[in-house]
């Protein structure tokens, strides 16, 4: 069978199992272990029933067959043994009275992992001779399809072991990337030393390996040898072989989800163990921000062995770390900040390097501009001086608050005295926000009827506006404007006037026209601006705003 139809079924008998071949990107919670995925599993059950074989005539579901050297297959070893054979030896492996024994054992491994003692069978191993050391005793004959490279695999099996007072089995299994052997255990397994119990004379236990290995290739092939030569003893059991996927899973989250641009925020990485909890060492990442977002400091980290490199004004991070034997997960906490509002969004994508590691999910931040407060007055027109005050005529006001709001006035005539007089007056004053949450303050003020100082300055209508807004950098914009409907002033007509556009009326006034005062974070607009010899100043449609006042 092909590679690719192997890796087919593989995925579908997994999954009509209940079980996957690779992990989601996106884990419930992270910090929160789960468990291994099966990648790869034998129990030497498939189309096995009475009638005894050596390992090399067995083929499982997948089409998967083993091999051994031919020392590991005579003289009572490498057989599928099981309680459903007959007592009777069998002609053609060589067993002599050591069927009796062996083939119970298949038995007592099934007692130990709770399945029916009956039915189970199993590879077994009781030397009638010298095998000699370090030889094969059970390797794949194909590889097996791995969704990913770059993963944390762990192996499992269970063995049990009988005659223990003499010599042991050394059951070293490997890995296999290519042709090179990679050890699934420090030591190699001695089931009469590690036994979980005792069952009807076996020593029985399950074994996984204790330092699951980063394996750098897409497939993967499975070899053991046993150290031991000796046929004095020796005398062993094995089934349910497993290959797990113990893979951590990386989980990116910003917090809070809502922040001020240029302030800091974190972006935390968390790398969850899965629930077995052994020790993961050597993965790594290389995590790039959305664009628009920058660190402001050192990342700091939960991780054990770990660098993590991001300057301040970095757009990324490089991680490489451990998680330590027994911990559920650890954190890379990198500051942020963006310096433009908006929503920012970190996917699997942002990870474009990575090791020993499940990608994450996405996570969002929205950076959001400065609250500024709002400040916006308009009035009709106003006279301060030592002989003559008029307040405010028809003011509104929206005084320094940051929430969003309207004030407007109408004023049908006033009297100025002998300065003159005006028509009908209307201002308003706003606080809005947007949809991005930009703030605009505006002010407007018109005032018609104009007549002063005896006809010297008069128009239909003069109109003062002024507005700031921030944009997505937080940075306020001011802006003003003034028309005049049939201005005059010393008989002089102005359609439209220039920025502080200036008039002298000799031994009597100053008149600036369309007047536009700056202050930080807004402006102050004055249709009319004039200023008497006496010291009087009269202000005609005023229009003044700020943006965080």
């Amino acid at each position: 069978m092909g590679r690719n139809l192997i890796r087919t079924a593989v995925a579908a008998l997994l999954v009509a199992a209940g079980l996957t071949t690779v992990p989601s990107t996106a884990q419930a919670v992270p910090g929160t272990p789960q468990a291994p995925v099966v990648v790869f599993t034998e129990d030497f059950e498939n189309g096995q029933g009475a009638v005894p074989v050596l390992l090399p005539q067995y083929v499982n579901a997948l089409g998967q067959g083993y091999t051994a050297d031919p020392a590991w297959l005579a003289n009572c070893n490498g057989v599928v043994v099981s309680l459903q054979q007959p007592t009777s030896t069998p002609p053609d492996h060589l067993c002599d009275t050591a069927w009796g024994r062996v083939r119970p054992m298949a038995g007592d491994l099934a007692q130990w992992a709770g399945t029916d003692p009956a039915t189970n069978h199993a590879i077994g191993a009781y030397t009638q001779g010298d095998p000699g050391p370090n030889k094969v005793q059970f390797e794949t004959t194909q590889p097996i399809p791995l969704q990913a490279t770059n993963r944390f695999l762990a192996f499992s099996v269970d063995a049990g072991e009988q005659n223990c007072f003499a010599e042991h089995a050394l059951l070293a299994f490997s890995l296999l990337d290519g042709t090179t052997e990679v050890p699934a255990f420090t030591t190699p397994i001695e089931a009469c030393v590690d036994y979980a119990q005792y069952v009807n004379g076996t020593a029985v236990g399950t074994f996984t390996s204790d330092k699951p290995i980063l394996f750098s290739g897409d497939d993967v092939g499975i070899r053991l040898r046993n150290l031991q030569g000796s046929g004095n003893g020796n005398d062993a059991v094995f089934d349910n072989i497993r290959v797990l996927d113990v893979t951590p899973q990386l989980d990116q989250t910003f917090s809070p989800a809502q922040a001020e641009i240029n302030t800091p925020a974190s972006l935390t990485y968390t790398i969850t163990n899965t629930t077995e909890l052994a020790v993961k060492e050597g993965w790594s990442f290389f995590g790039t921000f959305p664009g628009g977002v920058t660190a402001t400091a050192a990342p700091t980290t939960t991780c054990a062995d770990a660098i993590a490199t991001a300057a301040p004004g970095a757009t990324a991070v490089s991680v490489e770390g451990t998680l330590a034997a027994g911990q559920t997960s650890c954190t890379v906490t990198v500051p942020v900040t963006a310096t433009r509002a908006g929503t920012y969004t970190a996917c699997a994508a942002n990870v474009t390097q990575h090791a020993g590691l499940n990608l994450p999910g996405c996570t969002s931040i929205t950076f959001t501009p400065p609250p500024y407060r709002f400040d916006a007055h308009a009035h009709g027109g106003a006279v301060s001086g030592p002989l003559v005050t008029v307040p405010p005529l028809a003011p509104s006001d929206l005084t320094c608050t940051a929430t969003p709001g309207s004030d407007g006035e109408v004023l049908a005539t006033a009297n100025l005295g002998a300065l003159g007089s005006l028509g009908v007056i209307t201002t308003d004053a706003s606080g809005t926000v947007d949809g991005d949450g930009l703030r605009t303050s505006s002010a407007r003020a018109k005032t018609a009827g104009i007549s002063l100082l005896g006809g010297l300055v008069t128009a239909d209508a003069v109109e003062a506006k002024a507005s700031a807004t921030d944009d997505l950098a937080g940075v306020v914009t001011a802006t003003g404007s003034t028309t005049v409907a049939n201005l005059r002033v010393a008989g002089v007509t102005i359609a439209n006037p220039t920025v502080n556009q200036t008039v002298t009326i000799p031994f009597v006034a100053t008149v600036v026209v369309n007047e536009r005062v700056p202050h930080p974070g807004g402006i102050t607009v004055n249709a009319l601006h004039v200023t008497l010899l006496t010291g009087t100043d009269v202000v005609i449609s005023h229009a003044r705003v700020t943006l965080g006042c």
